[in-house]
């Protein structure tokens, strides 16, 4: 298992608080540093059964900031920005083999335990 993490967040630090206590082996990546590849966030929407639109933090100030405009970008683009703009991804995320869960609330982590 991978939890996407960022430690500044008090639902991730939550999310985490559940894998640990539920003695999980999770390999920790903090996203916000570490490189998320294409084909990884890819992966992660797929488990999800998400559209990539829906893995978007809409509410950052960075969209504004950086005028971008989510409803006119195609997958391809979202998964783009998303890519250059880690801070955009909807956290916590715990992926097993087969599927993912945003832990929000965290409690829905326990959901792939």
């Amino acid at each position: 298992m991978i939890y996407y993490h960022n430690p500044r967040c008090s639902k991730s630090r939550e999310g985490l608080n559940i894998i640990i206590k539920n003695n999980i082996n999770a390999k920790i990546k903090l996203y916000l540093s570490e490189e998320i590849t294409f084909e990884e966030l890819k992966d992660i929407i797929n488990k999800l059964n998400i559209d990539p639109i829906d893995l978007v933090r809409k509410k950052e100030d960075i969209i504004k900031k950086e005028k971008l405009d989510l409803k006119s970008m195609s997958n391809k683009e979202i998964i783009e920005t998303l890519i250059s703009f880690p801070i955009l991804i909807e956290r916590p995320i715990l992926i097993s083999e087969t599927k993912a869960v945003i832990g929000r609330p965290p409690e829905l982590i326990k959901s792939i335990l």
